[in-house]
């Protein structure tokens, strides 16, 4: 009961002042309030100075309840399905690295030929990455049906 009193007695702020006024246009739009009496309550919200002020202008109307009267519980995460696009064993990086490196060869290449002299092979470092996946993919092809 006290901590209620002291809430009551708190400052309301612009933001809580304009959720009460979202509410009040909800309610409008629902037919749970005539024009007038949605004038007359969002006037009172406008010139609230507490939360007290506030509570009263939507303890009549459905879907309303603030947080601290509400029964239902809060909302518990979920864990989050996996992704479709993340790596499963069996599924190999190489086929995807190697499109990279050909990509990056055809801008090598492109640019060698627009300037007319070869430039410094610098897809190079691209290969890298794409024998690395290309070795775990046959180190793993072994491991697959186990």
């Amino acid at each position: 009961m006290l901590m209620r009193m002291v809430h009551e007695g708190m400052r309301a702020g612009d933001g809580d002042r304009e959720t009460v006024a979202e509410q009040l246009k909800q309610a409008l739009d629902q037919g749970r309030l005539d024009l007038s009496e949605y004038d007359e309550r969002v006037q009172k919200a406008y010139a609230a100075k507490t939360y007290g002020d506030l509570e009263g202008l939507l303890a009549d109307l459905p879907g309303t309840v603030p947080v601290e009267k509400a029964q239902v519980e809060p909302h518990r995460n979920a864990v989050a399905p996996e992704p479709e696009n993340r790596r499963r064993p069996g599924r190999s990086a190489f086929p995807g690295m190697l499109g990279v490196f050909l990509v990056c060869v055809v801008v090598w290449a492109m640019s060698s030929l627009g300037s007319g002299e070869w430039h410094y092979f610098w897809p190079g470092w691209v290969l890298i990455p794409v024998v690395w996946a290309l070795v775990a993919h046959f180190r793993d092809r072994g491991n697959r049906g186990h």
